[in-house]
């Protein structure tokens, strides 16, 4: 064993490095890791009058693509399931501003990407 991290690990050791730059961003986060029968969504938190759901994608360097890149149609999709049932459980209304955003750390750098895409 080398004593290294495994993929598990490294993921959530990002998401927390991305809820605290939100945090200092102004984001109120609500959710870390919300988990239904849909699947998953990295963070959930407020910004302004938005219910954001945010993917955290993370890319040690550029040889596998950007980490922006991985965030693609079917993660889009599942994200906007998850977000349906989140909604539901937690009694928000259909006229909620939603927002689905990306935050993609490449290397050391955070990129937040609002609205990265839109509801599908």
């Amino acid at each position: 064993m080398t004593g290294e991290p495994n993929k598990r690990q490294t993921g959530a050791r990002k998401e927390e490095l991305a809820a605290e730059y939100l945090k200092r961003q102004g984001v109120r986060i609500l959710e870390m890791n919300y988990r239904c029968r849909q699947g998953e969504i990295d963070l959930i938190g407020r910004d302004g009058e938005f219910l954001v759901f945010f993917e955290v994608k993370w890319r040690r360097d550029g040889r596998s693509g950007y980490a922006a890149e991985a965030v693609d149609k079917r993660k889009q999709k599942r994200i906007c399931r998850v977000s349906d049932m989140y909604r539901m459980f937690k009694g928000f209304d259909d006229d909620t501003a939603l927002r689905y955003d990306v935050v993609a750390i490449d290397g050391e750098g955070i990129d937040w990407i609002k609205n990265a895409f839109f509801y599908c």
